[in-house]
């Protein structure tokens, strides 16, 4: 005995069943008669067992009754679309009233009982069990993410993360370890070298263009720069701006190490200031802050003000020609395009000099060799000011106009490795295979970002996909976004998406999902 449910319309299914034909499938249309009631089937004939009951299907775009016949009886079973179980209640009440529709029993009127068939019909549809096994499927599903130390939050996230498509991550801090240390500078038109280990300033200094450190990481007497004027300033100017410190701490283990406490960005920068002994403990009091412009994603770059509280007088060892010894200086550090573009002067030989466009393009040159590299590069620069250009109660914004507006002084550049981190790699080939695309989305100038990409396999490391990574100014040429069509297209084939803001990664994750993508964030992207 088996329940069968059959679509009249499709009676050729219904006959092909009794004379033996083991599996069929037939397409049934919209509006076809329904039957339902308990069949014995054999591969002869076709017997009642028990009543009939008949009416009509409504709102049937398209089903498949699919008959197969085992060792004991044939099977009938029909897979109805949503639109029928929705609209089932009503419909099936009107038509089987229409087609004259009896209770076997003759205890109920025909409307009411086709009202029961239909309340019947669409109980049966939804499994009791279904929830449950839903349930206990995305619990299994979190207790598996929990062994790879992924706590889940809501258990339909499980759902969602396994038909994730593309993985939209980050890179400082997330690809990479986000422990960044110093190893090149340029200034004044030189280049130098850096030597060290972690983030101890106790071992390591700053030496001539391709100097090599010895075993004890110091250069020899000839290639030391640790005394050069313009490397000082530079430091000193960087260090004034930061808001890192650095001190040592016991770990886990009873050992002291140094440690920085504040931004990544900035711990390079406080690390070689001390290899070469310049501390901002020593320099805060004599120049105390008098105006924080902190670091924007948007404006890629900060800037701090500082008073001269130290008679006048400049910090030690540094050139005259930077003017430290100003009532007040304004340190700005960012990234380099921008800070390149706000600067009028640079120091060259001692001296402040105007920059040109042959001079900014030469820096650019020494900053797509530095980024090719995989290193991160930072700018440093500073404005020597009589009184300050603008009210306390102004707005950040206006400050940092107003500082710009009078032209900075370009002091040098400070390039800082920040090494992939251990498993990365293995990680985005593990996701290629599962045919999960990785896009990087960084805030690094793009020769950096790529660099990264081709270590760690977003990108060929042959560079022959180089072009798959672009500028965020490319997605808002003249500060408007792209329209969809050209968004959608830039999106579905760039892996790697260097400066940008924290707007660029929205339209990004919206453009690849108005591409039908489920997408999954990581990194500072979240936020």
């Amino acid at each position: 005995m088996i329940r069968a449910l059959l679509i009249a319309g499709g009676a050729s299914a219904f006959q092909q069943a009794t004379n033996g034909i083991s599996k069929v499938s037939t397409a049934l249309h919209a509006r076809q008669p329904i039957m339902a009631g308990n069949w014995k089937l054999n591969p002869s004939s076709v017997q009642e067992a028990d009543g009939l009951a008949k009416g009509m299907a409504a709102l049937l775009d398209s089903s498949t009754c699919a008959v197969s016949d085992g060792p004991m009886c044939t099977e009938v079973v029909v897979f109805p679309p949503f639109p029928f179980i929705a609209s089932v209640v009503d419909d099936l009440e009107n038509v089987g009233v229409g087609v004259g529709a009896q209770d076997p029993d003759g205890a109920s009127p025909s409307w009411l009982y086709m009202i029961l068939i239909s309340v019947t019909l669409t109980v049966a549809a939804i499994p009791e069990g279904l929830p449950l096994t839903v349930t206990i499927s995305l619990s299994t599903g979190c207790a598996e993410m929990v062994k790879e130390h992924v706590l889940m939050r809501k258990i339909a996230a499980v759902e969602t993360l396994g038909s994730c498509a593309i993985i939209c991550t980050d890179k400082t801090g997330t690809l990479t370890e986000g422990k960044m240390r110093c190893v090149k500078m340029h200034c004044a038109g030189a280049d130098y070298e850096v030597s060290g280990k972690g983030f101890d300033p106790t071992h390591g200094s700053i030496g001539a263009k391709d100097a090599v450190a010895g075993d004890d990481l110091a250069f020899s007497p000839d290639d030391d720069r640790k005394d050069d004027p313009n490397v000082r300033g530079m430091l000193t100017s960087a260090l004034l701006c930061c808001s890192t410190t650095l001190a040592q701490e016991e770990d886990d283990a009873g050992e002291l190490k140094w440690t920085p406490k504040g931004n990544s960005s900035e711990a390079p920068i406080v690390v070689a200031a001390a290899k070469i002994g310049i501390w901002a403990k020593e320099l805060e009091p004599a120049f105390p802050r008098a105006t924080e412009i902190p670091f924007s994603s948007s404006r890629k770059m900060m800037a701090i003000v500082t008073k001269n509280e130290n008679g006048g007088q400049p910090p030690a060892n540094v050139p005259d020609a930077c003017k430290l010894d100003a009532p007040f200086v304004a340190h700005v550090k960012g990234a380099p395009n921008y800070i390149i573009e706000a600067c009028t002067t640079m120091l060259k030989d001692g001296a402040m000099v105007p920059i040109d466009a042959a001079a900014k393009a030469k820096l650019y040159e020494v900053v797509d060799e530095l980024s090719g590299q995989a290193l991160r590069v930072l700018a440093i620069s500073c404005r020597p000011l009589d009184t300050l250009p603008y009210a306390d109660d102004d707005e950040v914004e206006d400050k940092l106009t107003a500082v710009l507006d009078g032209g900075l002084q370009f002091l040098g550049l400070v390039a800082s490795i920040d090494p992939e981190r251990q498993g990365v790699k293995d990680a985005i080939d593990t996701a290629s295979h599962a045919s999960v695309r990785t896009v990087m989305i960084t805030g690094d100038y793009l020769k950096t970002a790529q660099a990264i990409a081709r270590n760690i396999s977003i990108l060929n490391p042959d560079g022959s996909q180089d072009k798959d990574a672009v500028d965020c100014n490319d997605l808002r040429p003249g500060d408007e976004y792209l329209d969809e069509t050209d968004m959608d297209a830039l999106t579905g084939r760039v892996n790697v998406f260097a400066r940008a803001k924290p707007e660029d990664k929205l339209e990004i994750v919206k453009s690849l999902q108005r591409q039908g993508w489920v997408c999954a964030m990581t990194g500072d992207g979240v936020n």
